[in-house]
């Protein structure tokens, strides 16, 4: 299968569960010298009220480096960064990794073409996670 995009929310399949596709962005993350900045397990707070969902968890991510210019050139994607990455499990057990397109965000939030680079790095991220 590959990747869809849906109003720039592109999901992919990945070969491996939540919690494997997790720790392998968790590996390719750092390796491109970005900081983890919070994991929202979402099916793991629905256990704790006592309700069940599939896993499903959020891993938010960025850099200085890279999302401090595209917030100075436009303030309001400050509401879509740092990037996220949701991972998680369809009803027949397959995982998929979505996040907002670069594209998307730029359009959204009015970027210049040169900053769009800053972002796009989410793309090679979820490719190779999924791997």
């Amino acid at each position: 299968m590959t990747a869809s995009m849906v109003d720039g929310l592109v999901t992919a399949p990945s070969r491996h569960s939540v919690d494997e596709t997790l720790e392998r962005l968790n590996g390719l993350i750092r390796a491109a010298g970005a900081t983890v900045f919070a994991l929202v397990d979402h099916s793991g707070e629905a256990t704790k009220v006592g309700m069940t969902m599939r896993p499903t968890k959020l891993l938010i991510f960025g850099n200085p480096n890279s999302g401090t210019p595209l917030m100075v050139a436009s303030p309001s994607i400050a509401i879509d960064l740092p990037l996220r990455i949701l991972v998680w499990e369809d009803g027949s057990g397959k995982v998929w990794l979505s996040y907002n397109s670069p594209g998307y965000l730029q359009a959204r939030h009015h970027l210049p073409e040169e900053l769009v680079r800053n972002i796009a790095v989410v793309e090679t991220l979820v490719a190779r996670a999924g791997e």
